[in-house]
């Protein structure tokens, strides 16, 4: 045997980054090590993004422990605060403060490039079938939605057992969860999750009892004394003391073990100084890099005014990069806005949206892959291959999310110290969560499709979708039914339901 193979394997399995608190060296080759923690992640995280913070946490947060639970969480909320795709965030960021940026970049790639290449033939297959698909096709296509719709519902309340920490965090999930129900607008989800920061900077702080008590003080305050009262022993020319004014003691501080106050007054000095590689670390980098952003923006957006339906192919890319950067709360919330941007203007029909929309909520990776099968889909009649469509469509998605990140990790590192900050993060990650479950609902409300509802119907039509959702979440939940198995399943009992009606 060659004598590097036993340090290859040790680093493979065993590789730390020196910032880590183990202080485990990483392995001199980082793609390499980056792939072998990596690479399977696009193959097998079903379920969408609620589901792969879930997989994501139990991999680097307890299995590898290239971060802190303290640390995750923050990314957590960091990645719902800004636009784009929230899991491909995560994933992307983990391993950028892990491996510097380049390998962070090619670890993106591993990540989304599988299921990018599937959603490109899922167009190439859709555009070639006719207008209604066979019954059995709908059947399935149902089961694996409400498969779905039942391991999102899983991953919801375990992650709303990790936001909820105290009162206000619990309030928090239950009204972000009821308001995104009542409501849907792109403005709306970072509004909610702005406000859920806001209220935790006020409840941690304990702004509004030191406003009722400063009011109180005021309405009661006593008149001033004369100023000859206000000397407190001092002697005067007789030799005789003027009168002394007795001052109440100095209120002790009081003792507060909350978990907000904890937040608050817990020292945060772990190794942050070299928890980012030097790439990252620099503030001014990541102020260059969001408004090099910015400006990219304006001029995409200038020109999609001015050349639009001059060129199908930039009137795409526009449309989706114009997506892309005002998403946010990630894959349930861009189902909407792309139907927008690519099914009203006629390039892609709403059947073949709803299609693939169903089937791509079936791939593992992240959803915004669906904008890949769009792209494909819009090219049709212009002159374009279907393959740069694809493309075009998947660099329109993802790229400002990814953009935008990578400057503020940079600032990240510098802001996370400040307690404010640290704060506003804890209610950005309880409204997210709270939106979660949203995303329940929204899936569930038009996870169904047969030859007359090609639009999307409620999964409530028939007792049997639920039985299937029930499945996949008590399954998940007490069986550890890995979701590629509970989506499997869900197809199969989609199948039975079809054999069972049709006789």
């Amino acid at each position: 045997m060659a004598p590097w193979l036993p340090h290859l394997r040790s680093s493979l399995s065993k590789g730390r980054s020196a910032w880590l608190p183990s202080g485990e060296r990483l392995s001199k080759i980082a793609i390499i090590d980056m792939l072998a923690h990596n690479w399977h992640l696009g193959f097998t995280s079903f379920g969408g993004p609620t589901v792969h913070f879930q997989i994501f946490r139990e991999r680097f947060v307890q299995h590898y422990r290239w971060v802190d639970e303290r640390t995750y969480e923050e990314l957590f909320a960091l990645c719902q605060a800004l636009s784009g795709p929230a899991s491909t965030k995560m994933m992307y960021a983990i391993n950028v403060m892990r491996y510097g940026l380049p390998t962070g970049i090619a670890a993106f790639f591993v990540w989304s490039l599988p299921m990018a290449i599937a959603a490109w033939g899922l167009a190439l297959g859709v555009s070639s079938i006719n207008n209604r698909l066979p019954a059995p096709a709908y059947a399935l296509l149902s089961g694996l939605n409400s498969a779905t719709v039942g391991i999102i519902a899983l991953a919801a309340v375990q992650l709303s057992h990790k936001a909820i920490t105290d009162t206000i965090t619990r309030i928090l999930v239950f009204l972000g969860a009821i308001c995104g129900m009542l409501y849907n607008a792109l403005w709306f989800f970072p509004v909610l999750m702005a406000a859920g920061g806001l209220t935790t900077i006020v409840w941690d702080y304990k702004v509004l009892p030191s406003i009722w008590r400063f009011v109180r003080r005021r309405k009661h305050a006593r008149p001033d004394p004369p100023r000859e009262e206000q000397t407190i022993g001092l002697p005067t020319s007789e030799g005789i003391s003027a009168p002394t004014l007795h001052a109440r003691p100095a209120a002790q501080p009081r003792s507060d073990t909350s978990p907000s106050r904890a937040i608050l007054t817990e020292d945060y000095n772990h190794n942050e100084e070299s928890s980012h590689p030097q790439a990252t670390r620099s503030w001014k980098t990541g102020c260059f890099i969001i408004a090099a952003f910015f400006c990219t923006f304006l001029t995409v957006m200038v020109c999609r005014g001015i050349y639009s339906s001059r060129n199908r192919g930039f009137d795409v890319f526009a449309n989706l990069y114009l997506a892309g950067t005002i998403i946010f709360g990630g894959g349930p919330v861009v189902v909407p806005l792309l139907r927008e941007y690519v099914v009203a203007p006629g390039w892609v029909s709403s059947r073949d949206f709803l299609l693939g929309l169903a089937i791509t909520q079936a791939f593992p990776g992240p959803n915004f892959n669906f904008a890949v099968y769009l792209g494909a889909l819009a090219m049709q009649g212009s002159g374009i291959p279907p393959t740069a469509g694809s493309i075009i469509g998947f660099i329109a998605i993802f790229l400002p999310g990814i953009w935008l990140h990578t400057g503020f990790i940079s600032l990240w590192s510098v802001m996370r110290r400040m307690r404010m900050v640290r704060a506003c993060l804890r209610g950005i990650h309880a409204a997210a969560v709270g939106l979660v479950f949203t995303a329940v609902y929204r899936l569930f409300e038009i996870g169904y499709l047969d030859a007359d509802v090609q639009n999307g119907g409620s999964l409530s039509r028939d007792p049997w979708w639920v039985v299937i959702v029930a499945t996949s979440f008590v399954g998940g939940r007490y069986f550890h039914l890995v979701p590629p198995l509970a989506v499997m399943l869900g197809a199969v009992m989609g199948l039975i339901w079809y054999g069972v009606t049709s006789a």
